[in-house]
């Protein structure tokens, strides 16, 4: 097998291609078997062929390999896709190992951070903030949505060129700090569930039996004791529901919805 050094240098047409492609085409792979491997082959594939030349051994060999089991978070898979072809571009076959060493090690890292930030952190803030307006009758919190999510497709398009030009150094960079962006993320995550929970979630007991002659307010009592701590309960119950076998969110939102419906009927809960 020829393992001559490759000559190709990736320029600003092959960044815009591998994002559009990221962007697009990512996921349209996606199989039990290898996850996002041939979504990840995809998206080089027209440069590695430039790098490697058509119908060549060295091509064949890392389309093989780029086609192994791969799965990381959508929103940093173009960090570890840059710098994979930083290697390539210096080492051709020759960083074959390197490589599929370096996709291994980062994608369960990356995979965590990427969707406790963008598919979780960032949904649930800005989208507290838009649905609390919504429910004022604000129209901005729409935008607000919007130019949320488009600073984040900004961000997935300007991470690649950043992990290419910083090559194999990133890792060293980024390793150490992976951890505890992680810990923060998540404990973020928690806590605006927890202020979606107090904000969004407006029931309360409607029932006030009477105790002799005078009617007893049960939710004023627990609100003595804790603060929306009947909206607090509801999620805690979807949240085990979710839990048991054969449950689905599906099922979950219809037990909601018809359970709901007869205790408001009863008059057992109302809105707050």
């Amino acid at each position: 097998m020829n393992s001559k050094t490759p000559t190709y240098k990736l320029n600003d047409e092959d960044f815009r291609q591998i994002n559009r492609r990221s962007l697009f085409g990512f996921q349209l792979g996606w199989n039990y078997e290898r996850m996002q491997g041939s979504g990840y082959l995809y998206t080089i594939l027209p440069q590695l062929r430039k790098i490697y030349g058509d119908g060549t051994p060295e091509l064949k060999e890392m389309m093989k390999t780029h086609t192994q089991f791969f799965n990381t978070s959508n929103f940093f898979n173009t960090i570890i896709t840059g710098i994979d072809l930083a290697v390539e571009e210096k080492e051709g076959i020759k960083g074959e190992e390197t490589v599929a060493g370096m996709k291994a090690g980062l994608m369960g890292s990356f995979a965590s951070i990427g969707d406790s930030i963008f598919a979780a952190l960032i949904p649930a803030i800005f989208g507290a903030i838009a649905a609390n307006m919504a429910t004022k009758g604000n129209p901005i919190g729409v935008f607000i949505w919007i130019l949320a999510q488009v600073a984040v497709m900004v961000f997935r398009w300007k991470q690649l060129r950043v992990a290419y030009n910083e090559g194999v150094a990133l890792v060293t960079t980024m390793s150490h700090r992976l951890a505890a962006l992680t810990n923060t993320a998540t404990i973020m995550g928690v806590f605006m569930v927890g202020a979606l929970v107090a904000t969004m979630i407006n029931v309360k007991f409607a029932w006030a039996p009477n105790v002799g002659s005078v009617p007893l307010d049960i939710q004023n009592s627990l609100d003595m004791i804790l603060p929306k701590l009947l909206p607090a309960l509801i999620v805690a119950g979807i949240y085990w529901l979710l839990g048991r076998k054969h449950m689905t969110s599906t099922r979950a939102i219809f037990i909601v919805l018809i359970v709901s419906v007869v205790l408001s009927a009863l008059g057992l809960i109302a809105k707050g």
